[in-house]
């Protein structure tokens, strides 16, 4: 694989903010330096990143709280990698993470990412919902959930 996956450190979350500025779906989206920053750096999130040659390659942002336990609030992959599994690796590391807690994963994907669409479908994911005009005007937000089963009756993973 080329790359390994693991907690974000600090120093990384700069990076992670420029990659997420510089591509899409958050040019579109207009989620500037600023917003993107803040997604990273939010203290309630958990941070996973892909390394390699001593870059960050990719990167993902879990909320594990809220009505949305394991919802995936960001992935980001550089636009030089994609295609080489960075982004399967980081979603993959993220689904035994979060069904550890909870038997869902929840994300968004915006309506024009139809890229980013496509793998979700192929790794399981299916369209639960749409928010229309929820970022800005003429896209939609697809709510998307792959599940293991449903909050009744699942027991989380006993901690090792």
């Amino acid at each position: 694989m080329g790359f390994d996956i693991r907690p974000a450190a600090d120093g990384e979350l700069d990076a992670c903010a420029r990659l997420m500025s510089g591509s899409e779906p958050w040019r579109t989206l207009r989620l500037g330096p600023e917003a993107c920053l803040a997604v990273v750096k939010d203290p309630a999130r958990e941070k996973y990143v892909a390394v390699g040659s001593d870059r960050v390659l990719g990167a993902i942002v879990l909320a594990m709280g809220g009505p949305f336990k394991g919802y995936v609030q960001a992935v980001v992959v550089d636009p030089g990698q994609r295609g080489r599994g960075v982004g399967r690796a980081l979603l993959a590391a993220a689904e035994e993470r979060i069904f550890r807690d909870t038997p869902n994963v929840f994300l968004c994907v915006s309506s024009f990412n139809t890229g980013a669409r496509r793998l979700y479908e192929a790794l399981g994911y299916r369209q639960v919902g749409e928010i229309p005009d929820y970022v800005v005007p003429g896209h939609s937000e697809l709510l998307l959930r792959k599940s293991i089963g449903p909050l009744s009756g699942f027991r989380s993973a006993p901690l090792s």
